[in-house]
């Protein structure tokens, strides 16, 4: 049975018809990933015509097997690709592929105006209906540029391909020669997800509110994202690839993209990468929009979708936010040009965020958080625009931050092992102050499970962890907040002046003797701290100091009562027998938290100054 109505059955031929029509030098271009038409390119590879010479093969992404990149295709044709990763990244270390860098968006207009020659286009398409029209399939990305301005339009027709909907449908009539295709798409495995992708996805799960549209990629740490995402609401997708993670995403009910800018209802996207069973659920979906490269990537059109949120894998990112992004064989993350286009949108949309992940250390146990990533290749320089990195550690928060507080945010989020020997780096250039603390311990101790949320009067939603070093500023700035009795009553002296060398040894602790937790309001990465409680126990004893503080302008809350009652749970669990703490008489806030204790305590006067012990062993 025909894959075409019989009125055009005539454009219907051989691949080796169209193979005859080829010429040396011509510029041939080739659909991108799952839609690259693998039965003309494999035909091509294969045939030994002498007409089949010096061709440039013309292709955003190579993706596919059907190009080889051997050294015995040289003399028959020269790949140039928009995209350094997957398999044409090794071939363009070796000389063997050009590398064309630019801006996504821009490709459409370069091949408009003849910047970039093409002669030949092969396009995978979906069989046509009655009426004629056929659609691109999976991946529109230029191929109706290419299409307008080849002199010969080749269409391999493939019955496996879903027909999506968009800017996706093309004519018969737009065809010079149409091929049945012999050959499957190429269908990409779901990536396996490890500890360590499942959790530096939770932690940037944490920094996608409800509401937020996202570019997503591929690779274990979207697919493990997703997963995280599943329990949000209205979400919208707006990124370059739709993956399966992407497909549970949306089944989840967490996507909905009613709060989108342009093309509300819809998930916009360039190109699909997945499995069999993505391609049968993109078949007629109406929630999947496919749209060219040049809206897609256009940070106008980005720029629309308020609390759009730019999530990119990075390679390496040194101490400053520089960033080096992933590179080799098998990578599809974004290349410079596309980060570039996804941050510019990030930075006009309202309440934009950027985020680079990656996991601490590489596979081979190497360090990804350097002093510099000056030597790396495939660099992306736009520190300034960076909002936050992400380790499995943690969030490293870099807005509006200095390069001394960068580096102290990104040691913290480094793994445990390279934290002592960033801070002597750091030091050594200048990065950190001469004098700076580190315990060198403390990265493995840090009590990451006592992170927990509470909604107190007002509807406030404090966020309580423990206390890390690059906390350091945000922790002089409480203390710049505190009136002169609150200065009095927390440090007992009329203390006017918090320098960063003394506040620098008071932020780092060692979680095992001493104990900080601090309380913050705010969105994700730009947190305010306005509470801290802490705890250092007594040197050869069970018993341990206490003494926590809020902002007065939250105090009445309940919140110092919660850090004390987290604060007496924690010290229990570390073995301490007893708290301790000097309240003076004034200080009725302090005295009626401790009178709703559920332990029983002591006070003694003494001076004006209760000297209080509360027992930890026997609740009340």
């Amino acid at each position: 049975m025909s894959l075409i109505p019989e009125k055009w059955a005539s454009k219907l031929v051989k691949p080796d018809k169209v193979l005859e029509k080829i010429r040396p030098g011509m510029s041939i271009f080739i659909g991108t990933g799952v839609a690259e038409p693998r039965t003309l390119v494999k035909s091509l590879m294969a045939s030994d015509s002498p007409n089949l010479q010096d061709l440039e093969f013309i292709q955003l992404v190579s993706l596919g097997d059907a190009i080889s990149f051997e050294e015995r295709y040289s003399q028959k044709f020269r790949l140039k690709t928009f995209f350094a990763g997957w398999v044409a990244s090794e071939a363009i270390t070796a000389g063997r592929v050009d590398l064309i860098p630019c801006r996504f968006s821009r490709i459409p207009k370069l091949i408009e105006a003849g910047t970039i020659n093409i002669d030949v286009a092969f396009v995978q398409i979906t069989p046509p209906d009655e009426a004629g029209y056929a659609s691109l399939g999976v991946a529109v990305d230029v191929a109706r540029e290419a299409m307008q301005k080849a002199s010969i339009v080749v269409g391999e027709i493939n019955e496996a391909v879903p027909r999506t909907l968009g800017d996706t449908f093309v004519h018969v009539d737009d065809f010079n020669y149409l091929v049945e295709a012999t050959q499957p798409p190429i269908y990409f495995p779901r990536p396996t997800v490890d500890k360590i992708h499942d959790k530096l996805a939770s932690h940037v799960a944490s920094l996608i509110p409800d509401g937020s549209c996202i570019s997503f990629s591929i690779g274990p740490l979207f697919e493990a994202l997703a997963r995280h995402l599943t329990l949000r609401r209205n979400l919208g997708l707006h990124c370059p690839i739709f993956t399966d993670a992407l497909m549970d995403l949306v089944k989840s009910g967490a996507v909905s993209n009613r709060l989108k800018g342009n093309f509300k209802g819809k998930c916009v996207v360039a190109y699909t990468l997945g499995t069999p069973e993505l391609m049968k659920w993109l078949h007629n979906n109406p929630l999947i929009e496919f749209q060219s490269i040049d809206v897609v990537a256009d940070p106008k059109v980005i720029g629309k979708n308020d609390r759009f949120v730019v999530v990119l894998p990075a390679r390496k990112v040194d101490l400053t936010g520089e960033v080096a992004l992933p590179t080799g064989k098998g990578n599809v993350a974004a290349g410079p040009g596309e980060a570039q286009e996804f941050f510019a949108g990030a930075a006009l949309a309202k309440h934009g965020r950027t985020i680079f992940a990656l996991p601490s250390r590489n596979l081979k146990g190497e360090p990804n958080i350097l002093l510099s990533v000056q030597n790396y290749p495939n660099q992306f320089s736009n520190r300034e625009s960076l909002d936050l990195v992400v380790t499995e550690y943690g969030v490293a928060s870099l807005i509006g931050k200095t390069i001394r507080e960068r580096a102290l945010a990104l040691i913290d989020i480094a793994h445990p092992d390279d934290r002592e020997a960033l801070v002597q780096q750091a030091k050594e250039n200048h990065l950190l102050f001469p004098e700076q603390v580190y315990i060198a311990e403390s990265g493995h101790l840090y009590p990451e499970n006592l992170a927990c949320s509470y909604i107190f009067k007002g509807d406030l939603t404090v966020h309580f962890r423990a206390i890390k070093p690059s906390d350091v500023e945000e922790m002089r700035r409480l203390f710049y907040r505190f009136s002169d009795e609150a200065v009095y009553y927390r440090y007992f002296s009329p203390i006017k002046t918090m320098p960063h060398t003394k506040m620098q040894e008071y932020v780092n602790v060692d979680y095992r003797n001493t104990m900080s937790i601090v309380g913050l309001i705010g969105e994700p990465g730009e947190e305010q701290i306005i509470a801290e409680g802490r705890y250092a126990r007594i040197p050869e004893t069970s018993s341990a100091d206490l003494a926590f503080v809020v902002d007065e302008a939250y105090q009445g809350r309940g919140i110092a009562t919660f850090l004390f009652e987290l604060l007496c749970r924690v010290a229990r669990e570390k073995g301490i027998k007893a708290f301790r703490a000097d309240v003076l008489a004034t200080n009725k806030a302090m005295l009626k938290v401790l009178e709703k204790s559920p332990y029983p305590f002591k006070a003694v006067m003494n001076s004006g100054v209760y000297e209080i012990t509360i027992p930890l062993t026997d609740e009340g």
